[in-house]
């Protein structure tokens, strides 16, 4: 039986058999996929003004070395407004994030139930999807990259008539870093990375559609999520715009792919450390063992350096000189 454990564009994150099942599988999902493009082509959904055009929701937990960074480089690409949700944090975040609530740039909301963060990100879409066209669900340490585009905007204008794009990763490792002044930039820092894109992303949701949490494929709709409108449901697309129904049968026109969001998995040898110390806000106790660290590493054999162009700007408003 032949296994693989990458594709031309894609490394899988746990190997797969290519067996004839899965061969008949495949052909039937591409089928599948040109009628869901001829509905897209057909249907009209309404896309309505609100206040925001793009905005992320993330749940947090112990995170305040990296708030400050990850909202000003947000804004830089374009985020308009962040649903931050604490879920019971010990640090200082209050202190960090205060400037950003005080001038409307964030909603903080307080979240003091352990591992629930599916239901955080559903209560955010309860509560807000009225408030903003596109809602993402990322997390602290991932950084979402336009590349096609300095805008992410004006990449999701091109997909407004779709429930949701998947976004994939680029995994970086550790850059050979032991630990880590955290007073220096994550985007600056890391750059060592797995040389093709991962097949599992994240998904910024269309809000012109319904999110129903209770369809069989919404169980973890921050990496994959389908839309409802009219009684109907519809699969996400990809940055390429293929349509996709599941997470292991990805597709990419080319290595040039148009946006990414850049993964900070590990960070620094010492930062992991301190990670898997602690459970976070999926995991109460974190099984992401030092194997599991050294597993990853060994597959940042490439570099990127997308998020470069945006840094000078990104250092100005840290207020860093160097």
């Amino acid at each position: 039986m032949k296994i693989e454990s990458s594709n031309k564009h894609f490394d899988y994150d746990n190997p797969r058999p290519v067996t004839w099942k899965s061969q008949i599988k495949k052909a039937i999902l591409a089928l599948l996929s040109n009628y869901y493009q001829v509905k897209y082509s057909l249907i009209k959904v309404p896309i309505k003004d609100k206040k925001y055009n793009v905005s992320i929701c993330a749940i947090f937990k112990n995170e305040a070395p990296y708030l400050k960074e990850w909202i000003e480089y947000h804004k830089i690409i374009g985020i308009e407004h962040f649903f931050l949700y604490n879920n019971l944090s010990e640090d200082n975040y209050e202190e960090v994030l205060a400037p950003y609530v005080a001038d409307g740039t964030v909603t903080l909301v307080q979240w003091p139930y352990p591992q629930t963060q599916m239901k955080a990100y559903n209560n955010c879409m309860e509560r807000f999807s009225d408030q903003s066209k596109w809602i993402g669900f990322v997390d602290i340490d991932e950084f979402v990259v336009p590349k096609s585009t300095h805008n992410i905007y004006s990449f999701l204008k091109d997909f407004e008539k779709y429930p949701a794009v998947l976004m994939y990763w680029r995994l970086f490792g550790s850059s050979a870093l032991m630990d880590r002044d955290l007073s220096t930039l994550v985007t600056d820092s890391f750059f060592s990375c797995w040389p093709k894109y991962d097949e599992i992303g994240k998904c910024f949701f269309n809000t012109a559609y319904e999110l129903d949490m209770n369809y069989a494929k919404n169980t973890a709709f921050h990496h994959f999520v389908w839309g409802k409108y009219k009684g109907k449901y519809y699969p996400p697309v990809n940055v390429f715009g293929y349509v996709l129904f599941d997470q292991k049968r990805n597709k990419a026109k080319s290595n040039e792919f148009p946006i990414q969001i850049n993964h900070y998995f590990t960070k620094s040898h010492g930062e992991y450390l301190v990670k898997k110390s602690k459970g976070d806000v999926f995991f109460k106790a974190n099984p992401h063992d030092l194997e599991y660290f050294y597993k990853h590493e060994m597959r940042c054999t490439g570099t990127d350096y997308s998020i470069y162009k945006y840094l000078v700007k990104l250092k100005l408003a840290m207020g860093v000189k160097k």
